[in-house]
């Protein structure tokens, strides 16, 4: 069911859609070297009734670049993805003018290229192909928005009985699972346990532009802008800093940003890009976990068949196939994972609410 808001706002429909290898976290690393197979095999996972989908999954990579501050921070990273087997190279500025020519690179020092693993698709695609693929499983859609728990408490231990609904229909389960995106605190309010994921506002802007840029990756500048390829076209965004980034603020996008920032950064970095249009744009949530910025997935010990998976922080669709394993792994036998989620995954749900006792 669409826990708190309406599909044509939830994240996954308005994501960039995009995948990869270069983290600062081995886990985050093992969970997009996981994504990355399950999404090159999504046909073959995801076909049905003789339909194979086709997401249009394109490995251009990502290419960041840095200056002498951010250095070493590269390095350090590039080593740690390099153990795990990611297929990423670092480039000299004068390896980077060879491959990307349109680059104007006159303060960078250091640039990290994803030659494999790494790039985009289309996110709503691959969230069709999902819901047809679980439907024909036998999973039912309910048009209705869920507003409540009903729990028993057992030697302090709570436990959802059901799900209540807006319609005031009552759907008794075995377990509930938290997948309420940037709205997921509320509904971990209703079993007592505080929840620190917000929706923060990020704006996609469509670019047209008369520059060639042959080879373009998922670039990610010194800025923080980001870029990359889309149609015949480029797609961009930006984080904003944190004095002017309100939990839910309005979707509307910032035009204002990318007039008196993104378009100059940009054509700074791209000199062909003095000439873009902007085409459009939309804003969307990301499910911000202001505790790490990383997943929170599992049980919490606080209520024994309440499943998260919650707080991707813009790595959502990236990051979601191993997502579903650790919500599996929770409800495959509660004895045996739920202290395996509590206490020795990195993403359990525990790290990022133990300051937070239970409410009474």
């Amino acid at each position: 069911m669409s826990a708190t808001r309406p599909t044509p706002r939830a994240s996954s429909a308005l994501s960039a859609s995009s995948i990869r290898q270069q983290f600062s976290t081995d886990i985050n690393i093992q969970i997009s070297a996981f994504g990355i197979g399950f999404l090159r095999k999504v046909g073959q996972l995801l076909a049905c009734h003789g339909d194979v989908p086709d997401i249009g999954l394109h490995e251009g990579g990502y290419l960041y670049l840095a200056t002498q501050a951010g250095e070493a921070t590269l390095r350090e990273n590039h080593a740690l993805q390099r153990q795990h087997g990611a297929d990423v190279v670092l480039l000299s500025p004068q390896q980077l003018v060879a491959r990307f020519p349109w680059l104007a690179l006159q303060d960078v020092v250091l640039g990290s290229l994803g030659l494999s693993g790494e790039g985009w698709f289309d996110g709503y695609l691959l969230l069709t192909a999902l819901r047809k693929k679980a439907q024909s499983q036998g999973v039912r859609y309910v048009a209705d928005e869920a507003v409540g728990l009903d729990t028993a408490a057992s030697d302090g231990v709570l436990h959802v009985n059901a799900v209540r609904l807006q319609s005031g229909t009552v759907l008794p389960c075995r377990y509930a699972v938290n997948a309420g995106g940037p709205w997921a605190e509320a509904i971990a309010g209703w079993a007592g346990i505080d929840l620190p994921v917000v929706g923060k506002r990020r704006t996609v802007f469509n670019l047209a532009s008369p520059a060639a840029l042959p080879g373009c990756p998922l670039l990610i500048d010194t800025s923080g802008i980001w870029l990359r390829p889309e149609g015949q076209g480029f797609i961009c965004g930006f984080a904003p800093d944190a004095d002017n980034d309100a939990d839910f603020a309005p979707l509307e996008p910032e035009y204002d940003a990318f007039d008196s920032y993104i378009w100059p950064t940009l054509a700074e970095r791209i000199p062909g890009f003095e000439a873009l249009r902007l085409q459009g744009a939309w804003a969307g949530y990301y499910e911000m976990n202001t505790f790490d910025h990383n997943a929170i997935v599992g049980l919490h010990p606080a209520c024994d068949n309440l499943v998260f998976a919650n707080g991707f922080s813009g790595h959502g669709l990236q990051q979601c196939p191993a997502g579903w394993v650790g919500a599996w792994l929770s409800c495959c036998s509660r004895a045996a994972t739920k202290a395996w989620t509590c206490r020795h995954c990195p993403l359990n749900a525990l790290r990022a609410t133990r300051r937070c006792s239970k409410r009474t």
